[in-house]
């Protein structure tokens, strides 16, 4: 393939995750992805600052998407509700169709402590994102707060099991469904109640 190819960023992607697999993301350079992916480092560093780089180049979409999301809710919806809805477009539009890219992402964050803060990170800017569409959509602040941690946990909680799949029989809104159903079983009137 020439270097001119238009879908450079993600020939630059692919290599990179396939060769983060094969032998580790510590061990994989620059010029390595960039003749996996037939191209010059000069390409490469024209959209990435680093290699690590290459694994959250999407966040930025990810975040605008799930604002998004949360704009175009129905109206009226009780915060689980919202939650629900939220979580459930997200995992049809954003992360199912990407399972393995997804599963192997993942699995090399999971390699690396520089790569598990950086994703604590990228978690915490889509707090702080799904925050303030939740503010635009009339919430005080400290709900809108509350939704977005559970909302972000049921969602990583979610995909870990989903993930965990060798291939995706079981589709990512049936985890999701399964954690909203023992988060309210935990959140119920019956276990408010008072010790005695």
């Amino acid at each position: 393939m020439g270097r001119w190819d238009p879908d450079a960023q993600g020939r630059l992607e692919r290599a990179a995750l396939e060769l983060f697999a094969e032998q580790g993301f510590a061990e994989t350079t620059v010029p390595q992805i960039t003749k996996r992916a037939g191209l010059t480092t000069r390409t490469f560093f024209r959209y990435f600052a680093d290699k690590r780089e290459v694994l959250f180049s999407g966040e930025d979409d990810m975040r605008m998407a799930l604002a998004e999301i949360i704009r175009a809710a129905p109206p009226g919806l009780s915060p689980m509700n919202l939650i629900e809805h939220g979580l459930n477009t997200a995992a049809t539009t954003i992360f199912e169709p990407r399972f393995q890219d997804f599963r192997s992402w993942r699995a090399v964050v999971a390699t690396d402590e520089g790569l598990r803060e950086r994703e604590l990170r990228k978690q915490q800017l889509m707090t702080e994102t799904v925050v303030a569409a939740l503010r635009e959509r009339g919430l005080d602040e400290q709900t809108a707060d509350l939704i977005a941690r559970l909302a972000g946990l049921v969602l990583q909680r979610a995909i870990a099991r989903w993930v965990e799949q060798p291939i995706a029989n079981q589709r990512l809104v049936v985890f999701i469904h399964e954690s909203l159903s023992q988060l309210r079983s935990i959140v119920s009137p019956a276990s408010t109640a008072p010790l005695s």
